[in-house]
């Protein structure tokens, strides 16, 4: 149900109760049914998203791509035309990628993403689902396979040599960790299982490992 369902149900209600069709039990009974849970976010004082209106410095900013490389990455990724949420909310291939893009660019909450997208939250909540989905079905096997290609015996051997011809004092390095911490609110069970003791906050630690193959 939509924000603009509820309120108008909301108004029925008090409408009703004006008019002492019902009593006030029966009303904070029924407000409290039909009140969202979701914030009441004005998403549709925004315009709908549109790749062609975005400023190139915005794309860089938002997306950490070129204006000019997201038309490539659907290309490249072979996207369909438009994703089809179970709701039936429906967004073509471009806006799609955008808004994955820009879930994982950097920490961000969903409605963070309204102003760019002029959409509600659960709508940008079942996109960046849907298209997350789609993205490990098609691709996950190819991305695994591709990794154990690119860490065969033969190539680390590769990696190894070019990094230490490069300086490196060990002669059995080939690549290098690099890690990302997103601090999380503080749990109710297992503090000290994210407990981060170098940033001194509650978070999620990713790490990955970087090789010299570019």
């Amino acid at each position: 149900m939509t924000q603009n369902s509820f309120k108008t149900l909301q108004e029925a209600l008090f409408l009703s109760l004006e008019e002492k069709l019902i009593d006030d039990e029966e009303f904070a009974v029924l407000y409290e049914e039909f009140t969202p849970q979701n914030l009441p976010f004005r998403h549709w004082d925004y315009e709908k998203f549109c790749l062609e209106n975005k400023d190139p410095a915005e794309c860089k900013a938002d997306f950490r791509f070129q204006k000019s490389d997201i038309s490539l990455l659907v290309d490249v990724l072979q996207m369909p035309d438009t994703f089809t949420c179970p709701n039936g909310t429906v967004c073509d291939s471009t806006e799609g990628l955008c808004v994955i893009l820009k879930r994982f660019s950097y920490p961000c909450r969903l409605s963070d993403m309204i102003s760019t997208f002029g959409r509600s939250v659960p709508e940008l909540s079942m996109i960046s689902n849907e298209v997350t989905e789609w993205m490990y079905n098609v691709h996950g096997h190819r991305i695994t396979e591709w990794n154990h290609f690119i860490m065969s015996p033969n190539l680390l051997q590769t990696y190894s040599e070019a990094i230490h011809v490069k300086g490196a004092a060990l002669e059995n390095c080939f690549g290098f960790v690099d890690g990302t911490v997103r601090p999380i609110s503080k749990p109710g069970v297992n503090k000290r299982a994210v407990y981060n003791g170098h940033k001194r906050v509650h978070a999620l630690k990713f790490q990955s490992l970087a090789l010299p193959n570019d």
